[in-house]
């Protein structure tokens, strides 16, 4: 294998775990958001339950965002995963175990 091409690999090999991880820190931190937001118009005295409901369903859409996107992440790898075993014939070693179980955790392809 040429290294141009090695060198490709591993910088996926790096990028995508790395990516997936990142989305994961945007849904977390989206997420607090969401949970402070709720509880600040919960515990708002002068706020009926209605206000801030509108700002509620965009943090809701962007946390769907974010989670198709995480989909789409986890397909790649699965995707990319199969074009190393098909064309390189890397073995499934060569992914990072932290990502493979991720993987399977989300029911996406291991590896």
């Amino acid at each position: 294998m040429s290294d141009t091409i090695m060198f490709t690999v591993r910088k996926l090999q790096h990028q995508v775990p790395a990516t997936e991880t990142r989305i994961d820190d945007a849904l977390i931190a989206v997420s607090s958001l969401m949970t402070t937001i709720v509880t600040a118009r919960r515990d708002a005295e002068r706020l009926r339950p209605a206000q801030g409901h509108a700002t509620i369903q965009r943090l809701a859409k962007a946390q769907m965002a974010l989670i198709d996107a995480s989909g789409g992440v986890l397909r790649v790898h699965g995707e990319l995963t199969d074009m190393a075993r098909e064309t390189a014939g890397l073995d499934l070693h060569e992914c990072p175990p932290a990502a493979a179980g991720r993987d399977a955790a989300h029911g996406g392809a291991a590896g």
